[in-house]
């Protein structure tokens, strides 16, 4: 369990902002001594999971590309909500999104580029953001246990990003009480200035909230048409919420059905 856990310290250094890490600088980073971040980095690199890029330095290897195409090619939820999220861009325009919540920080699963001129960068797939600012982040805190809220908001804290953005804990609270009460989130201006966004929750068969869907929209086209953005984006979580659930009841037959 320690060496799992000492790996996982490790693949944490690695970011968009510095993708490549020596073997003294990972010693000190995580606090063990030289000799044993040479092995790990090297078992590391022996399986793929990174790889080195010169003497002494590691990147992240090609097999983790690998591995996130197979979790994204067979997850359900990515793959039930593509259509609807393609659906959504051709009717408005709109970019969208589909993120989880993993370890504190939402990670975007799947995303589609709206066709208006503006572009949203920092949300790419497999891009990790603070979940406190963004709709989706909101939606999913929202639904999660009391205690994991806790871990992300000691862990994390409530950093600003944007002049709007919710920095004190029990403003923040209460906007998760709101969030669950009415279904939806809303980004305004939290995240990146000038950019809305409005974000509801999808459901797997036993109530689990596993993943939000939302529109990212300019200020002043969200203003215009907030209450159409919001109706849509709750109705798209629903029907992919209802095709989880229909899916999982059809694989638990055919397990029946083969035993």
């Amino acid at each position: 369990m320690q060496s799992l856990e000492k790996t996982s310290r490790v693949l944490d250094l690695f970011t968009p902002e510095r993708p490549e890490w020596s073997i003294t600088e990972v010693a000190r980073a995580i606090g063990i001594a030289k000799s044993s971040a040479f092995g790990l980095l090297n078992s590391l690199a022996e399986v793929g999971i990174l790889q080195r890029s010169g003497r002494g330095r590691f990147r992240i290897g090609w097999r983790v590309a690998s591995l996130a195409r197979v979790l994204l090619d067979t997850e359900p939820v990515v793959r039930i909500a593509s259509a609807h999220m393609d659906r959504l861009v051709r009717q408005y325009g709109e970019t969208v999104h589909l993120a989880t919540l993993q370890r504190g920080r939402v990670v975007y699963l799947d995303k589609r580029e709206g066709t208006h001129a503006v572009r949203v960068a920092i949300t790419n797939v497999g891009a990790e953001l603070p979940p406190h600012g963004s709709g989706v982040g909101k939606v999913l805190l929202a639904h999660a246990p009391k205690h994991e809220v806790e871990l992300v908001l000691e862990r994390y804290g409530l950093p600003k990003l944007t002049e709007r953005t919710i920095t004190d804990r029990d403003t923040f609270l209460k906007e998760l009480e709101r969030v669950r009460a009415l279904g939806y989130a809303y980004d305004l201006g939290e995240t990146i200035d000038d950019l809305c966004c409005v974000a509801a929750p999808i459901f797997n068969h036993a109530g689990v909230n596993v993943a939000a869907i939302s529109f990212s929209v300019p200020a002043y086209r969200f203003q215009r048409q907030q209450a159409a953005y919001r109706n849509v984006i709750l109705e798209t979580a629903r029907r992919i919420s209802v095709e989880l659930l229909h899916e999982e009841e059809e694989s638990r037959w055919r397990r029946h059905k083969s035993a």
